[in-house]
C-alpha cells in the first residue's frame, strides 16, 4: 500500500516509487524529521536569538556554559545506545520489550551517574558561583528523563518518526511559548533553566503517551541482566566515543568561559548555534536509511556499498550548499540576528560552519561502523579529535581568542571524521568514498 503523499509527485516519480515500499517509509520517515527540524530551526532560532539579545552576551554567555556543561556528562543517560538499539530490533522484532526493557533500566542509572558527575564537576570547577550552582543542578536534572528516549528508538526501528516528533516538537512549542512569556515578564536567567528542565519531561510525558497510544505499554518491558550486559558489550566503546564527540563539540564553551569569561561564550554561542543548527539534516537522513543499509548488507557487499557511497555524496553536497553563502554573509547574519553587541561573533561562524562539511559526512559513516562491528575504532578516532581540540584550544584561544575556539573544532572535526580514516586499512575505502563525495560536480544517482 503506498503512502497517500505519493500521488501528488510528478508522474515519472510516483511510478519510481509505487512499488517500493521501503523506499515510501524511508522517505516519509525522513521528511517527519525534516519537518520536525525546520520547526525547531524557524521557531527555535527566532526565539532563541530573542533570549540571547534579551539576556546579553553575559548572561547568554553563562547560560550556554551551563548547557555546556551539561551536555559534556549527560553522555553517561545516552550511553551511545541508540545505532545498537535499533540495530537489534530490526533483527529480533520479537525481542523487543527485553531490549527495550534493559534499554531503559541503563539510561535511567546512567542519568543518574550524570547527575553526579555533574554536580561534583561544578563545585570543583566553581566552588564559590552559586547561580550556576544552582542552573547545573536544575538542568542535569533532566538527564534522569531522558531514559524515556528508549521510547523513540522503537520508532526508529520502525520507520515511523512521525510519532517522536508529536512528542518532542509538542514539549518545543511549548516552551518555546513560555521562554517569550519569561522575556516579556522580565524573567531571571535561573527561569530559563527551570524551562530547560520542563521541556525535557514534557517530552519524555509526550513519548510516553505517543506508545501508549501505538498499543505498546512502557509496563510490559522486561530488562534482564544478560541483555543489559550485551547491549554494553556493544556499546561501550560508543559511550567513550560520544564522550569524546561531546568534548570537541562542547570543551571550546567550558574553556572560554574559564579562560575570557562568560561574555566570550556568549559571542561563540551566538555563532555555533546557527552554525550547528544544520547538524539535523545528516542525522534526520541517515537515521531514516540506517535499517535499509543493515538490510543491504544481508543482500550483498556491493549494495552494501552503493548505498553508502550514495549517502556520503548526498551529504556533501548539502554540506556545501549551506557553509560557501553562510561563510560570506556571517557577518551580516549575526548582525541581522543578535544585534551589534553580538558583532564578534561573525567571524566565528564564518570559520565554524565549514565543521559542517565533516559533520556530515562524519554522521554518514555511523551506520557501516556499527554494521562493521568498528565501535573501538570509532572510539579511538573520536578520543584523538577531542585530544586534538583541547590541545588546540590551549594554544589558540589565548592568542587569537573566539576565533581560536573556532579553528580548533573545525581542525578536530576533519581529523576525527575523515583524515584518519585514511591511515587504518579497514577504513581507508571509507576515506576514499568520502574524498570522491567531496567532488560535488559528480552526478547523485
Amino acid at each position: 500500500m503506498s503512502v497517500p503523499w505519493i500521488k501528488y509527485l510528478p508522474d515519472f516519480l510516483r511510478n519510481r516509487l509505487e512499488s517500493r515500499q521501503n523506499l515510501q517509509k524511508i522517505l516519509t520517515n525522513t521528511v517527519w524529521l525534516f519537518a520536525d527540524r525546520i520547526l525547531r530551526m524557524g521557531f527555535g532560532l527566532v526565539v532563541g536569538v530573542w533570549v540571547a539579545r534579551y539576556l546579553g552576551p553575559e548572561q547568554f554567555g553563562l547560560f550556554s556554559y551551563v548547557l555546556a556543561f551539561v551536555a559534556l556528562f549527560g553522555v553517561f543517560a545516552t550511553l551511545g545506545l541508540d545505532d545498537i538499539v535499533v540495530r537489534d530490533i530490526v533483527r529480533n522484532p520479537s525481542d523487543k520489550d527485553e531490549i527495550l526493557g534493559a534499554t531503559f533500566s541503563l539510561k535511567l542509572l546512567g542519568g543518574l551517574v550524570g547527575i553526579l558527575l555533574t554536580t561534583a564537576g561544578i563545585l570543583l570547577l566553581r566552588p564559590n558561583d552559586r547561580l550556576t550552582h544552582s542552573m547545573v543542578a536544575i538542568i542535569a536534572s533532566g538527564l534522569i528523563f531522558q531514559s524515556f528516549d528508549t521510547i523513540s528508538f522503537w520508532f526508529q526501528s520502525q520507520v515511523q518518526i512521525k510519532y517522536v516528533v508529536y512528542a518532542k516538537n509538542g514539549a518545543f512549542i511549548l516552551i518555546a511559548l513560555a521562554k517569550v512569556g519569561l522575556i516579556l515578564s522580565h524573567a531571571s536567567l535561573i527561569a530559563f533553566a527551570w524551562a530547560a528542565l520542563a521541556e525535557i519531561i514534557l517530552g519524555a510525558v509526550g513519548l510516553t503517551l505517543a506508545y501508549g497510544a501505538n498499543g505498546h505499554l512502557v509496563r510490559a518491558w522486561r530488562g534482564s541482566i544478560a541483555r543489559a550486559r550485551s547491549l554494553l558489550t556493544d556499546s561501550w566503546p560508543l559511550i567513550l566515543a560520544g564522550l569524546a564527540i561531546v568534548v570537541y563539540m562542547k570543551i571550546d564553551q567550558i574553556m572560554l568561559g574559564e579562560m575570557l569569561g562568560n561574555q566570550a561564550v556568549g559571542l561563540y554561542s551566538a555563532a555555533t548555534r546557527i552554525s550547528e543548527i544544520w547538524y539535523f539534516i545528516p542525522v534526520a537522513i541517515v537515521s531514516s536509511a540506517s535499517p535499509s543499509i543493515v538490510e543491504a548488507k544481508a543482500i550483498s557487499d556491493s549494495l552494501y556499498y552503493q548505498k553508502v557511497d550514495k549517502l556520503f555524496r548526498l551529504m556533501a553536497v548539502l554540506a556545501f550548499s549551506i557553509v560557501i553563502p553562510m561563510t560570506f554573509f556571517s557577518g551580516h547574519i549575526i548582525d541581522l540576528l543578535y544585534g551589534p553587541e553580538f558583532a564578534g561573533a561573525g567571524s566565528v561562524l564564518a570559520i565554524h560552519i565549514w565543521a559542517a562539511v565533516f559533520v556530515f559526512l562524519g554522521v554518514a559513516q555511523g551506520p557501516w561502523t556499527v554494521n562493521e562491528g568498528l565501535m573501538k575504532l570509532s572510539l579511538q578516532r573520536t578520543v584523538i579529535g577531542a585530544v586534538a581540540n583541547v590541545v588546540l584550544n590551549l594554544l589558540l584561544i589565548p592568542r587569537i581568542g573566539v576565533v581560536g575556539a573556532a579553528i580548533s573544532t573545525l581542525i578536530a572535526q576533519a581529523l576525527s571524521s575523515c583524515i584518519l580514516n585514511r591511515f587504518d586499512r579497514r577504513t581507508r575505502r571509507i576515506f576514499t568514498l568520502q574524498m570522491r563525495a567531496l567532488v560535488v560536480w559528480r552526478d547523485i544517482r
